[in-house]
């Protein structure tokens, strides 16, 4: 079986199409959205009572508070109402500001504001999404 070196898990692992979309993911979020590969972690797990769950990926603040969801999907698994509907389960845990699906072909970006979820056009950048957390996580943001 053909692996990839994943840098978040610091280890090879099988490069099933999700694990491409993942890695391809994991790139964008290094080299155009600017985040520093230690504060973005792979395969995350964490409980929704008592159902044991795992993020793709998560972007961390850095106060090391989750700030970023990322969904991934194989390419051939369309995002559906459904892949929303688990990324929206996982947010009730880990409640960021950001949250991403992606099968590699479609990526989505939601950014939860106030009024509700802004879909944005273009990936933020690190900066600016350290800038949005911290209106978010300190009350600035009401109603997010």
């Amino acid at each position: 079986m053909e692996t990839v070196f994943d840098p978040l898990r610091r280890k090879e692992v099988a490069l099933t199409p999700e694990e491409q979309v993942r890695q391809w993911f994991i790139s964008l979020l290094a080299e155009q959205m600017e985040v520093p590969l230690p504060m973005m972690m792979s395969e995350v797990p964490f409980r929704l009572g008592e159902k044991k769950l795992r993020a793709d990926i998560v972007v961390w603040a850095r106060d090391l508070s989750p700030m970023m969801i990322v969904e991934c999907k194989r390419p051939s698994v369309a995002l559906t109402q459904e892949v929303l509907d688990q990324i929206l389960r996982y947010n009730r845990v880990l409640d960021v500001p950001f949250i991403v699906a992606t099968n590699g072909q479609n990526t989505y970006i939601c950014k939860r504001t106030a009024e509700g979820p802004q879909w944005l056009p273009s990936p933020p950048t690190y900066a600016q999404m350290l800038e949005y957390y911290e209106q978010y996580h300190h009350g600035r943001v009401s109603g997010a």
